[in-house]
């Protein structure tokens, strides 16, 4: 069966890990231990301020937002954060647009351009910041619209700044 358009791919059941990207179903490779392990924490760590401050919604990986139609486009960022102003979404299907922040844990295979699409795609959709985890680097590369992005080091302090204000992780804790 072929899937292009995010309806379909919402009926479509377990077809396992993939995302829609401009109608064409794109598969997605689980990934590793380390990845999910700093995935956790990171989300984790994000969801106890978020909520701690009444700011908004957290949701976990796998969580689909709907980009763009006509082709459809359906991403599924590792961690996503939205306002308060703008969750709960749907109580089923996909999210209506992009979510506040989007973050991304690289893999081992994930391929430069690859990820330079999905950054541009969240910050084209809406998304007002997008954080790119890099493990084997040890870095968090923190995309905004219409700036240069900004890649802190271990000795680094990751701000959530206006989005989620008080925020403030080193970037060593995300890799500990």
């Amino acid at each position: 069966m072929a899937f292009t358009t995010a309806d379909q791919l919402l009926r479509a059941g377990d077809i396992g890990r993939c995302e829609l990207i401009r109608g064409e179903l794109r598969t997605l490779i689980p990934p590793g231990f380390e990845h999910g392990r700093i995935t956790m924490k990171l989300g984790r760590l994000i969801a106890s301020h978020v909520e701690a401050h009444r700011l908004g919604t957290v949701v976990a990986a796998e969580t689909g937002f709907l980009l763009s139609q006509d082709p459809d486009t359906v991403r599924a960022p590792d961690c996503a954060f939205l306002r308060a102003s703008r969750a709960p979404g749907p109580k089923r299907g996909y999210y209506p647009g992009a979510p506040d922040l989007a973050v991304e844990v690289l893999s081992p295979d994930d391929r430069p351009g690859y990820v330079r699409e999905k950054v541009a795609e969240w910050l084209e959709a809406g998304t007002l910041a997008v954080w790119v985890v890099d493990p084997s680097q040890r870095t968090v590369t923190v995309h905004e619209e219409g700036q240069a992005p900004t890649v802190l080091g271990d000795s680094d302090v990751l701000i959530g700044g206006g989005l989620l204000p008080e925020f403030e992780l080193e970037v060593c804790e995300v890799f500990a």
